[in-house]
Formats: C-alpha cells, sequence, structure tokens
C-alpha cells in the first residue's frame, strides 16, 4: 500500500510545475564612443535614452529555454552621442510543466527580471571603462511591459479581424 502512495506522488510531482536557471551569459556587448576625446570637455548632464526587447527560443524538448534580455543605451550631450552600449545579457532556463500564458508571462517578464542585474552591471562597468561617469539604470516593471506587449497583440488581433469581416 505504502510503494502505491510513493508511486502516486512521484506521479503526481512529475506532473507540477518545475522553473530552474541553468546558466546566466553574455552573449553579445558592444561600446562606442563616437565623440570621444571631446565629448568629455563637454558639462556632463546627458540624455539617456534605454531601449530594450527580450526574446526565446525553445531548445530540444526537455522544457528549456534560451531567454535574451537586449538592451540598448544611447548618452547625448546635446546632437552628440557620448556613448552608445549595445548588450544581449541571455540565460538557460529549464521550465517544465506550465504552458499557455503562464509560460509566456515566465519567459516574457520573470525571466528577463532575473537577467537585468546582469545587463545592468555589464553597462556600468563597460561605461566606466570608457571614461564615463557609472550609469546605474533603473529598475524596469517586466510585468508591465510584458502586459502592454499581451494588450497590444490582442488589440492588433481584434483589429485585423475585423478587417476580414469587412
Amino acid at each position: 500500500m505504502a510503494e502505491n502512495d510513493q508511486a502516486a506522488a512521484g506521479n503526481e510531482n512529475q506532473n507540477q510545475p518545475q522553473f530552474a536557471l541553468q546558466r546566466i551569459y553574455l552573449k553579445d556587448l558592444s561600446f562606442e564612443s563616437p565623440n570621444s576625446p571631446v565629448v568629455f570637455q563637454d558639462q556632463w548632464k546627458p540624455q539617456v535614452n534605454l531601449d530594450l526587447n527580450t526574446s526565446h527560443t525553445k531548445l530540444g524538448d526537455e522544457g528549456q529555454y534560451e531567454v535574451v534580455l537586449s538592451l540598448t543605451v544611447t548618452a547625448k550631450i546635446d546632437d552628440k552621442t557620448a556613448y552608445l552600449v549595445e548588450i544581449q545579457q541571455a540565460g538557460v532556463f529549464m521550465i517544465k510543466n506550465v504552458e499557455g500564458q503562464q509560460l509566456g508571462h515566465m519567459l516574457g517578464a520573470y525571466c528577463p527580471n532575473i537577467l537585468f542585474p546582469y545587463a545592468r552591471e555589464a553597462i556600468d562597468g563597460v561605461v566606466n571603462k570608457g571614461s564615463f561617469p557609472s550609469l546605474m539604470l533603473a529598475p524596469v516593471n517586466f510585468d508591465a511591459i510584458y502586459a502592454q506587449a499581451l494588450k497590444r497583440k490582442q488589440e492588433e488581433a481584434a483589429g485585423s479581424e475585423e478587417k476580414q469581416t469587412h
């Protein structure tokens, strides 16, 4: 009887959602300072722009996904680019027994949230090596970004359905 209970418990655990971070790595990093050394003579009051994007790829059939957080940071003084940093911070995550919208949320918000501090640290380090003041990016609300993207997709789908019915 106890063996049957253990086997049933084992089968239940196999169907439980599973999540594991397997690896975090820097996939690509680029730093440009096209107007140095002239830009060092200007008063340092830059306008900093941050663009970010996420993508994911399924790796095989074992529930592994590569999630890539791509950030582009541009600092300008007036109309001169002080520096431009592009980074792709990536991670391999094992996600099993999670489907649909919950899987989309994990890949589009939860995993990028784990990767962001690593990307932020790499950006700060390369900016310092370029002889610029530290740049500590503010935290990003990936849940809100994911919700906006999901809403936009739903609106686009509804818009294309309306066009097809007319």
